[in-house]
């Protein structure tokens, strides 16, 4: 009996380990077969291997006094001492401020707009000037951000601005646009609409492209109107996409994008317009005696608090909407 029981677990063992090895030579065979299909999976790993976590390994100067003579790792630690000394400046609570406002701001104002603009592209009667709407409203987005500003300077100028001369000719006092500090947040914001709201509603023109027809169908016959059907049907529809970006946007919330507000930035109105990322390159390379170390503490802190928003944000939708990230 012994003896049958050992033969068993013998032709058993046998039997996985033979089970194994056909698993293997089929995997080896479906990559040699598909080895394109792999190829392309393999570029996005290590792009996203190279460009986003390898760089991971630089916030070590974080907790350093970085020398570049000596390198990352010869250079001594000195723990938190670059955060504290950027808690205690007295611009923290300034830039600081400036950046959470402006994405506060901007989430407030421009999250709602693109999709507006879907709805009313979705149910506009004529095809013909629904793509010169979704034309015009694409375009600014390919437009780069120096062209940008440049073309805000053209409309907003203090003396040959195309508005102020508008403003000149009705009798109206100039405004300051790009001089007052009161001004650059909402020239900021509004122009920032202006170049995204077109591109930002191909998802939410998509999400509604996916809504069931049949719905509409029936609320046409229960006599629904244009707008209890965006409320009862288009709305609850777009609602889990709606949520996603909202969650993915305030994950972004101190992440106000360099160029636009450096380029738009002057002497006048930097009360307002010095943010984490402006004074990141300033201190770090811009300053006469760049502070490499200061600079990627500061880079960490607004990642960390960055993150923290994005877990607290997306554990909150999915409390209260099921519809979450993760």
């Amino acid at each position: 009996m012994a003896d049958l029981i050992d033969t068993t677990s013998t032709l058993t063992g046998e039997a996985v380990r033979i089970e194994k090895i056909r698993k293997k030579r089929l995997k080896w065979r479906d990559i040699s077969v598909n080895w394109e299909l792999y190829l392309f999976v393999l570029m996005p790993i290590a792009w996203l291997l190279i460009f986003m976590y390898y760089p991971m390994y630089g916030n070590i100067i974080a907790f350093k006094r970085f020398i570049p003579a000596r390198g990352i790792l010869g250079s001594p630690w000195i723990g938190f001492t670059n955060f504290t000394r950027f808690f205690r400046s007295y611009k923290f609570a300034q830039i600081f401020w400036n950046t959470f406002i402006i994405n506060v701001y901007g989430v407030v104002a421009a999250f709602p707009i693109p999709i507006i603009l879907a709805l009313l592209i979705h149910y506009c009667p004529f095809p013909r000037y629904k793509r010169v709407v979704q034309m015009v409203t694409y375009a600014p987005h390919f437009i780069s951000m120096v062209v940008m500003v440049g073309i805000i300077f053209k409309l907003l100028g203090p003396r040959i601005g195309l508005v102020n001369t508008a403003l000149r000719t009705l009798g109206f006092r100039e405004v300051d646009f790009l001089g007052a500090a009161s001004m650059f947040r909402h020239v900021f914001v509004w122009t920032g609409i202006w170049q995204t709201m077109g591109w930002g509603t191909i998802i939410y023109l998509a999400a509604l492209a996916g809504v069931d027809p049949e719905l509409h169908e029936s609320a046409k016959v229960d006599g629904a109107n244009i707008w209890q059907r965006m409320r009862h049907i288009d709305l609850p529809g777009i609602a889990p996409t709606v949520i996603i970006l909202l969650i993915l946007r305030i994950g972004r919330m101190l992440f106000v994008g360099f160029e636009k507000v450096f380029l738009m930035q002057n002497n006048l109105n930097i009360k307002t317009s010095e943010v984490i990322q402006t004074y990141v390159y300033k201190v770090g390379l811009a300053a006469a005696n760049p502070n490499f170390s200061y600079a990627a503490a500061i880079g960490l802190f607004n990642n960390i608090i960055s993150f923290i928003l994005l877990i607290m944000v997306n554990r909150l939708a999915r409390k209260l909407t099921e519809t979450s990230l993760w």
